[in-house]
């Protein structure tokens, strides 16, 4: 039977580059897929593209190209991404610029129409976080980006692309189109779907799985994560799969990490919705059959849905914070007078704030007062105020009044930092599919 390597490069917009090179130089992999596009990641890619029409793609596809592009060339690998965020086709000329500037000839697709915020504007679609509606948001509206499926990343590999570059999709999808290309899978076959969503869903996240966010000193053990490898997921034409890494390599991949993984952001394992499937994982069956071979099998799917999950990207506000650090005999105590002495002063001064956060770092940020009474007193300690308001100019204020520590606090504070920023909030809407028209454009290289 036959089979494919899909070797996940990434699992998010910063992640690593050198376990991508080690996946294209000992991987034997047919495809290399680069998942880097977070719910904020794309909202945050339009506001750059808004101040420069050839920007809003990911930050590193350069220098990710640049390292890739020459083994993959060479050993045919074909790639798949979405690094292209808020603009694929910027991102598809920037691409086939480096690979010309690399004496490569390569064909260069761009899927597009992700972009459905005018579609959103027209309806008045209820938002599925909170109670309102996307109109409800007027002018803070930055973006709306539909979650498109595996079909037209298929449909560019089947049209002779070495490199798909799309915006905003599923995560799963990017690994499902490789396998529907390769293997001519039936857009309507929703049980090989489903096995594919697994095996995507279980590669999206690149490090996850063979041991990256799994490791726990002590219970969990994991050697070389600093030189930690990324997964393979060998796929056949009838769904199988088996998850693997590049022999030698940091991390491990074990039945643990692939149910850790397999469970990860999944609400109703029964029925995980995504653009192509309805996935069913509730009979997955997980095996190991070697060191670092992992089988995964029982894998199903029902009828897609009828909507397509839309990220909405808006402005909530801005956020101020400032922090400073205290440290020796009586620190705790220290620290508390001085986020006294604040609060004292953002109601003096009359800062206009919405939400106020008064924190002791290391002592009762995460789970508050009460859980951490009882912790023995630190040597040291950071405070940190955090605070929404409706404007910069206000945001501004509140981390002023934590430098102003430095000379009229408690003493010994030093490292003081402060910072306003808006805030880019994301909300989720649903859209009917056929509002949403994705396309392949190709750019030659």
């Amino acid at each position: 039977m036959r089979s494919i390597r899909i070797g996940s490069g990434a699992g998010y917009s910063g992640d690593r580059i050198e376990p991508a090179v080690e996946l294209a130089e000992k991987g034997d992999i047919d495809y290399l897929v680069f998942e880097c596009l977070g719910e904020r990641t794309v909202a945050l890619a339009q506001q750059a593209r808004m101040k420069n029409p050839e920007a809003g793609y990911d930050p590193l596809l350069e220098e990710r190209m640049r390292a890739v592009l020459p083994l993959c060339a060479a050993k045919g690998i074909k790639v798949v991404t979405n690094m292209g965020a808020a603009n694929p086709q910027a991102a598809a000329r920037k691409t086939a610029e480096i690979a010309k500037s690399l004496g490569l000839q390569l064909k260069i697709a761009a899927v597009i129409g992700d972009d459905v915020l005018e579609a959103c504007k027209a309806g008045d679609l209820p938002i599925m976080e909170f109670d309102g509606t996307i109109k409800q948001l007027g002018n803070r509206l930055l973006s709306a980006n539909a979650y498109l499926g595996a079909g037209p990343m298929a449909q560019a590999l089947s049209s002779g692309a070495d490199v798909v570059i799309t915006g905003r999709a599923s995560d799963p999808a990017l690994f499902l189109a490789p396998m529907i290309h390769a293997f001519g899978w039936a857009m309507d076959d929703w049980n090989l779907l489903g096995q594919g969503t697994v095996a995507g869903h279980l590669l999206e996240c690149a490090g996850q799985i063979t041991g990256g966010y799994f490791a726990d000193p002590g219970y969990k053990d994991v050697e070389g994560l600093a030189r930690l490898g990324f997964p393979i997921g060998e796929v056949g034409a009838d769904g199988s799969l088996v998850i693997t890494k590049v022999e030698g390599s940091g991390g491990v991949v074990s039945a643990q990490t692939c149910k850790e993984q397999l469970l990860y952001e999944v609400h109703d394992p029964t029925s995980y919705l995504q653009p192509d499937v309805t996935a069913d994982f509730s009979q997955v069956r997980i095996e190991e059959i070697a060191r670092d071979r992992v089988r995964v099998s029982g894998g199903r799917g029902a009828r897609r849905p009828d909507t397509l999950k839309i990220s909405v990207g808006y402005i909530d506000g801005y956020i101020g914070e400032g922090q400073i650090s205290y440290a020796g005999p009586g620190a705790l105590a220290r620290g508390r007078l001085a986020l006294e002495i604040v609060r004292e002063r953002l109601k003096l001064t009359g800062v206009q704030s919405s939400e106020l956060r008064f924190d002791l770092i290391g002592v009762d940020s995460l789970h508050g007062a009460d859980v951490s009474a009882h912790a023995n007193e630190p040597y040291e300690v950071r405070i940190r105020v955090a605070g929404r308001t409706e404007n910069l100019r206000e945001a501004i204020r509140i981390g002023n009044e934590v430098e102003t520590l430095f000379t009229n606090g408690p003493a010994a504070g030093g490292g003081a930092t402060k910072s306003a920023r808006d805030i880019v909030a994301v909300a989720s809407v649903l859209l009917p599919r056929e509002q949403a028209k994705p396309s392949v454009q190709f750019v030659e290289a």
